[in-house]
């Protein structure tokens, strides 16, 4: 399972002009399930995205966690992350997972948000999606729980 995880100050996701999901200050996630991911990837980047110190304290040092801040959590399925454009010029999106088990493990990640007590709004599984941010920093962190990076 792979994330990029941006710190935004604002961030919105829109299907059709129509705002899907919304937030202030926190982090938007960007979410893509490959092939053989579980439960246990998601868990791993749950915690890890929860616990991640990508915030500014007092002295202006990043210490402090989403929860900590207790900020807001935009999370976006976005299986293009698992697009290998090593060969030729057309990525291939053969290690991304099928839709439903996909769909599946993305609804698992955003409930383990959800569970630790924060906002989280979300796109929409499969559709088409604009996704509109001001990112704060800019912040950008890869993420994978397999950790190949």
């Amino acid at each position: 399972m792979r994330a990029v995880v941006q710190r935004v100050r604002r961030c919105c996701v829109q299907i059709d002009s129509r705002v899907a999901g919304e937030i202030g200050p926190g982090l938007l996630v960007l979410l893509g399930v490959g092939k053989g991911d579980t439960e246990s990837d998601a868990d791993y980047l749950a915690e890890k995205i929860l616990g991640l110190r990508i915030f500014e304290d007092a002295a202006e040092k990043m210490n402090l966690s989403v929860q900590d801040q207790h900020a807001e959590v935009l999370v976006v399925s976005q299986f293009t992350l698992y697009g290998d454009a090593r060969k030729g010029r057309r990525p291939s999106f053969d290690s991304a997972a099928r839709p439903e088990e996909a769909r599946r493990l993305y609804e698992y990640f955003v409930e383990k948000i959800r569970a630790a007590g924060l906002r989280c709004e979300t796109g929409q599984f499969q559709a088409t999606m604009e996704v509109e941010l001001v990112n704060s920093g800019p912040v950008t962190i890869l993420l994978d729980s397999e950790k190949q990076f």
